[in-house]
């Protein structure tokens, strides 16, 4: 078989080859989707993640979260 003829390899594809979907990327998706209280969850992530999982140590983040999205779901309900 000739260049001509060969199959395309994927080495020469001009797409990058389709990675396998991780609870990490999942866990990304459900982030995105918060919209305005995903920097909320995030801050509380960093700090369960600070403080070895310690909640109590955590309130005031997840206070703030929790505000956050009863503001959202009031909007919604209007």
């Amino acid at each position: 078989m000739d260049k001509a003829n060969a199959p395309p390899s994927a080495a020469s594809s001009s797409q990058p080859p389709e990675r396998h979907r991780t609870e990490t990327d999942d866990a990304d998706e459900n982030v995105k989707q918060l919209n305005e209280c995903s920097s909320f969850y995030l801050s509380l992530q960093e700090c369960l993640n600070r403080t070895n999982r310690n909640w109590k140590t955590c309130q005031p983040e997840v206070l703030a979260l929790k505000v956050c999205h009863s503001g959202k779901k009031r909007g919604m309900e209007k």
